[in-house]
């Protein structure tokens, strides 16, 4: 069976250069994030530069799932009362309600489903 091919008005892909995107303060140190304009995406990407002790967080809503990039030998990530070890190309994905943060300086790739919403950030 043959299904038709979507068409649209919209350009066939979206380029982000991160480089590009102003860095903004977040819990966990600075985020550049990409695809936030976007209509048609449902999440955003963000290149998070987390600094040495990142504050403790959860989202109601929101799902992340952190790719390490870069980090030391000793970078951890908090998850509730656990502590993981992580290195770079570890993922993990964090549920809506989970307590995370991450301990130790590193950059990280985090895809955030639906899109980042600042205001579903929480902390005890």
């Amino acid at each position: 069976m043959n299904l038709p091919i979507p068409t649209t008005n919209k350009p066939p892909y979206e380029l982000v250069d991160f480089a590009s995107i102003p860095p903004v303060a977040c819990p966990c140190g600075q985020a550049r994030r990409g695809l936030a304009e976007v209509e048609d995406y449902p999440g955003t990407i963000h290149v998070t530069e987390i600094s040495v002790n990142a504050k403790l967080h959860y989202h109601r809503r929101l799902t992340e799932t952190y790719y390490f990039l870069e980090c030391g030998p000793d970078a951890q990530m908090q998850l509730n009362d656990e502590i993981r070890a992580v290195q770079p190309g570890t993922c993990i994905m964090i549920r809506p309600g989970t307590r995370h943060r991450a301990l130790g300086k590193m950059k990280v790739l985090i895809v955030v489903y639906p899109k980042f919403d600042p205001e579903d950030e929480w902390f005890d």
